[in-house]
């Protein structure tokens, strides 16, 4: 919990106070704000690991909020005065990590926050690896592409295209994903031009 910086969001200043007193003495990097508008402006200057967000607010409800925190993957959990079945199931739907109920005790939210904290991390971590294995699947087309391309430019087998690539890859430094990646580009470009600056028949 050291140093997470959490954004807590309520227009009940007396909550706003008792939470941030409480959760800055338990070791965290607490900014506050006094409602929605607030919220969202400090989401565009800073980073944060976790926001606290009341739900009903006067300015901009806790609902809007939570539709830009989870567009922009940032870690919520809810603050509610009631405990609305329907809405908090909604609001889990749209991202939130979990939910608290007013009046809150600090010591006896933490645990709440520090599961929330280790879901998020484990979201980010799932996230990474779908980006990294759609990074691997694209590079994976981009060099079967490539390798068709040579075969059919210079009538060579599929083994001696590849070659040709790899070859090519290493005497550049580079990586063969990233060599096959240019030339894809590069055919697709060419492809583009021919097509459309090709004298067109009258019909």
């Amino acid at each position: 919990m050291c140093n997470t910086k959490t954004l807590i969001v309520d227009d009940d200043r007396l909550v706003l106070a008792m939470l941030s007193s409480g959760l800055g003495k338990a070791g965290y990097a607490i900014t506050s704000a006094a409602g929605g508008k607030e919220a969202l402006e400090l989401i565009e200057e800073e980073e944060f690991d976790l926001v606290i967000l009341d739900i009903r607010m006067p300015d901009i409800s806790g609902i809007d909020v939570s539709y830009i925190l989870n567009a922009r993957n940032i870690p919520f959990l809810i603050l509610t005065a009631h405990a609305d079945a329907e809405l908090v199931e909604s609001m889990v739907d749209n991202g939130a990590l979990g939910y608290l109920i007013k009046p809150v005790d600090v010591e006896q939210i933490i645990p709440a926050i520090e599961a929330a904290l280790k879901r998020s991390g484990e979201i980010k971590q799932l996230r990474e690896k779908e980006r990294n294995l759609q990074c691997a699947l694209d590079s994976d087309r981009n060099t079967d592409k490539a390798v068709g391309i040579l075969m059919e430019r210079y009538r060579l087998t599929g083994e001696d295209a590849f070659q040709v690539l790899r070859m090519h890859a290493r005497s550049q430094r580079r990586k063969l994903a990233e060599v096959a990646g240019e030339l894809v580009g590069a055919e697709t470009i060419l492809n583009g031009v021919s097509y459309n600056t090709a004298p067109k028949q009258n019909l």
